[in-house]
C-alpha cells in the first residue's frame, strides 16, 4: 500500500512540473503577441496603447529582451531619454549580443550629456559591429566633445576607413586636428570633405578659420566669399569675412561685413566686438575720432552683455571708455 502511494504520489507532482512548464511557455508566446501588437500601435502613433502593450509583455515575461528594447525605443521616440536609457540597459543585460540596443543606448546617453556613459555604449556596439560606421564616426564625436582628441582622431579615421565618401567624417576630422594644432592636416580633410561635397558654408568656415591661424588671409577671403555666396543668411560667415577684411586692413568693407552679420543676427556676439575692434583700431589711427572710440566701446559693451565670459573684451573697455575728463564727454555735458 505503501508503495502505490509513493508512486501515486511521483505522478501527481510529475503533472504539477509539466503544467508549470506549460504556464511559462504560454506566457511567453503571450509576451510576443504583446510585443507584436504594440509594434503595430507605434507604426500608427498610438504610442499609450503601445507602451501598455510592451509594459503586459514585460509583465508575462520580465526577462523578454525585445519587450523592454521596444520601451526603450518608444521613450526615445517621445524625448523621454532616462526612460530609454533604464529600458535599452535592462534590454542588453538580457542580450548583451544586441547591437541595435547598445547603439541606440550610446545615442540617449550621448543625447543626456553623459559623455562616458555614451563611449561605453558605442565601445560595446562597435565590438559588436566592428565594420559599423555610424558607431565609430560618434565615438569620434563623444571623443572630441570629450576633449580625448587623440581618440577623436583615431575614430575618425577608422570611420573614414569604413566609409571614404563621407564628408561629415572629414569635416570632423579636419577639426579634430585644428584643435590639436596641426592645421595641414586639418586644412587637408576639410578639402576632402568640401570635394565630396562642395555646398557646405560651414567647412569652408572652419577652412578659413584655420587658414587664418596661419595668417594666409587671402585664401582665408576666398573660402569665406563662398560661404557667404552658398548661404547669404549665415551671420557668422558674414562675421568671420568681417574679421578677415579687417586683418586686410579693409576697416570699411569689414564693418560693412559685420554690420551684415548683425542684421541678420542682433544677438551675435562676435560680430558686436569686431565692429568695436575695427573702429578703435580707426580711433587709435586718428585720435580726433572720438566718435570711433565711442562707437567701439558701445558695441564691446553690447557683446559683454551677449557674452560676459570675455575678459580680454572686459579689459579693453576698461581701457577705453569714455571718461568723464575726455574731451567729447565735457562737450556733451556742456550742451
Amino acid at each position: 500500500m505503501r508503495s502505490s502511494r509513493l508512486v501515486f504520489l511521483g505522478i501527481l507532482y510529475g503533472a504539477g512540473a509539466g503544467w508549470l512548464c506549460g504556464c511559462a511557455a504560454w506566457n511567453e508566446y503571450a509576451a510576443e503577441q504583446r510585443v507584436d501588437r504594440g509594434i503595430k500601435l507605434m507604426a500608427n502613433d498610438d504610442l499609450k496603447a503601445a507602451l501598455a502593450e510592451f509594459e503586459q509583455a514585460v509583465e508575462l515575461n520580465p526577462r523578454f529582451a525585445v519587450a523592454h528594447s521596444q520601451i526603450g525605443a518608444l521613450h526615445k521616440r517621445r524625448g523621454e531619454y532616462e526612460e530609454a536609457a533604464a529600458s535599452f540597459a535592462e534590454a542588453i543585460k538580457l542580450n548583451p549580443y544586441s547591437f541595435p540596443d547598445s547603439f541606440q543606448l550610446a545615442q540617449v546617453y550621448h543625447q543626456l550629456g553623459r559623455i562616458r556613459d555614451a563611449i561605453r555604449a558605442y565601445l560595446h556596439a562597435s565590438e559588436l559591429d566592428p565594420e559599423n560606421f555610424e558607431s565609430h564616426l560618434n565615438l569620434g564625436v563623444c571623443y572630441h566633445q570629450n576633449g580625448e582628441l587623440d581618440q577623436a582622431v583615431d575614430f575618425y579615421s577608422r570611420a573614414i576607413e569604413l566609409n571614404p565618401e563621407s564628408a561629415f567624417a572629414h569635416s570632423n576630422l579636419g577639426a579634430a586636428y585644428d584643435a590639436k594644432g596641426l592645421f595641414y592636416e586639418a586644412i587637408h580633410e576639410y578639402n576632402e570633405s568640401l570635394e565630396r561635397d562642395g555646398n557646405q558654408p560651414m567647412v569652408l568656415i572652419n577652412l578659413a578659420t584655420t587658414l587664418m591661424k596661419q595668417s594666409r588671409f587671402g585664401p582665408a577671403h576666398q573660402a569665406l566669399a563662398l560661404a557667404v555666396k552658398i548661404d547669404p543668411e549665415l551671420a557668422l560667415a558674414h562675421s568671420q569675412l568681417g574679421y578677415c577684411l579687417y586683418r586686410q586692413k579693409g576697416y570699411d568693407d569689414a564693418i560693412a561685413s559685420y554690420d551684415r552679420a548683425i542684421q541678420i543676427d542682433p544677438k551675435l556676439a562676435e560680430a558686436h566686438a569686431g565692429i568695436g575692434v575695427v573702429r578703435m583700431s580707426q580711433y587709435l589711427l586718428d585720435k580726433t575720432r572720438l566718435d570711433h572710440r565711442r562707437v567701439a566701446v558701445e558695441h564691446w559693451h553690447r557683446s559683454l552683455e551677449l557674452n560676459p565670459d570675455q575678459l580680454r573684451l572686459r579689459r579693453l573697455v576698461e581701457k577705453y571708455q569714455i571718461g568723464t575728463d575726455d574731451p567729447e564727454t565735457v562737450l556733451l555735458g556742456s550742451e
